[in-house]
């Protein structure tokens, strides 16, 4: 258990607890459950440089493997929203006339693909192999690694400084944030960029988005904290910039100091989570106590809806349903199966509360009464899509911010 920062070395406070969790996204066939891994889930602020993060860690090798189960294409609007990103880049950053661009943790090049077609010079590197495979499928250029500063150093020898450091809801996964930001240091040309875009502290707290909390998201990111962490490594934060993803994440840009002029949404941001008082323990002890009403609240619909003989099914299965289902204690009984589009979860069983996942046509076969929506981020995306479940009397079940039936 980490009692100090792992950015600072400040103190850190408990202000939420989870419980007992398995790896997120550690989905596993009915005959693997025997000996599944489970850890505390709890996360903690730093006293000193404000950077929420978890107090217990999960080995970065049993998150991430040949068995990785998480597609960052897996829906049309993280499709759209990382095609628009590689084409910002390559309209304001990769102009130059050999530009070069790495990206920490790829996936399977959702993004890398749109600036392979370009004919950009780029890396992803990315750890997991299976999802690695997919991406250089669609033709982007992959190392099979873990990023630090040793692989960073390997880079450069290789393929030269990089324009740009990019990365997407993985910079937060990262535990050894020295040796993450030294490798980008080492690897940056030297007006280059890092762009990382992550859940937002903020969002989380606001929004009773405690699902989002989960053993790889090893940071719970702010602009204060982000800002701290970049000047303790030589760098500057040079822009924030909210974005829709994930119910509300924020895209950071760093530079080198006096690169690059801070833009206006910096002070802005700051100021905001300064009034706001996003990082004071007070207000962090509210949002546990609306986590623990949101739990009473589902639990007890779900109880109610199961004694009045309705019928209940889960809807999407990321890594978000692994902590509400086991932190509310939501089994079979109350769940019996959760629809996925991701093949490669399907016939496997959610980490710890064992759901079985099934793919999607066993929605409508037939539809349930209600459906409890996991993947709540893509609400607007999933409700246009099931329209006809809706039409024959289905109602959906939210429980972000707080549990409703739609």
């Amino acid at each position: 258990m980490y009692r100090r920062c792992r950015v600072c070395e400040g103190e850190l406070r408990e202000f939420v607890d989870l419980g007992r969790q398995p790896t997120a996204n550690g989905f596993l066939r009915p005959e693997e459950t025997d000996g599944e891994y489970f850890f505390r889930l709890a996360a903690g602020i730093c006293t000193d440089c404000a950077m929420a993060q978890l107090l217990d860690e999960v080995p970065q090798e049993r998150r991430y493997h040949g068995g990785y189960r998480y597609h960052a294409s897996g829906s049309a609007g993280h499709r759209k929203h990382f095609e628009e990103n590689a084409l910002r880049l390559l309209e304001t950053e990769l102009t130059g006339p050999d530009p070069f661009i790495v990206e920490i943790g790829c996936n399977d090049g959702v993004m890398l693909s749109t600036i392979a077609r370009a004919g950009v010079r780029h890396l992803g590197v990315e750890p997991s192999t299976n999802v690695a495979e997919l991406a250089r499928a669609r033709g982007v250029d992959v190392l099979t690694e873990f990023f630090d500063e040793r692989t960073a150093a390997g880079i450069r020898s290789r393929h030269g400084a990089a324009d740009v450091v990019f990365g997407a809801n993985t910079i937060c996964h990262i535990a050894h944030v020295a040796s993450l930001l030294r490798g980008v240091d080492a690897l940056l040309a030297p007006g280059g960029v890092f762009v990382f875009e992550e859940p937002y502290l903020g969002t989380i707290t606001e929004r009773t988005a405690f699902d989002q909390i989960y053993d790889e998201h090893v940071f719970y990111f702010s602009v204060t904290s982000v800002r701290a962490m970049a000047e303790r490594h030589g760098f500057e934060l040079v822009d924030a910039e909210r974005i829709p993803l994930h119910g509300g994440e924020i895209r950071y840009t760093l530079a080198r100091p006096g690169a690059r002029v801070p833009s206006h949404a910096v002070r802005e941001l700051l100021a905001e989570e300064r009034e706001r008082g996003l990082s004071d323990l007070a207000a962090l002890g509210r949002f546990r106590d609306r986590v623990e009403r949101v739990r009473k609240d589902l639990v007890t619909l779900l109880r109610d809806l199961r004694a009045q003989g309705k019928r209940v099914v889960g809807y999407g299965a990321p890594g978000k349903s692994t902590t509400v289902t086991n932190y509310c204690g939501i089994g079979p009984d109350l769940v019996p199966f959760v629809c996925d589009s991701t093949p490669s979860k399907q016939g496997h069983l959610v980490p710890g509360s064992h759901l079985p996942v099934l793919p999607p046509e066993a929605f409508s076969d037939p539809y349930p009464d209600y459906a409890l929506l996991f993947a709540w981020n893509h609400a607007d995306e999933i409700m246009a899509k099931e329209r006809a479940f809706r039409q024959r009397g289905g109602r959906w079940i939210l429980y972000v911010p707080e549990v409703r039936i739609v």
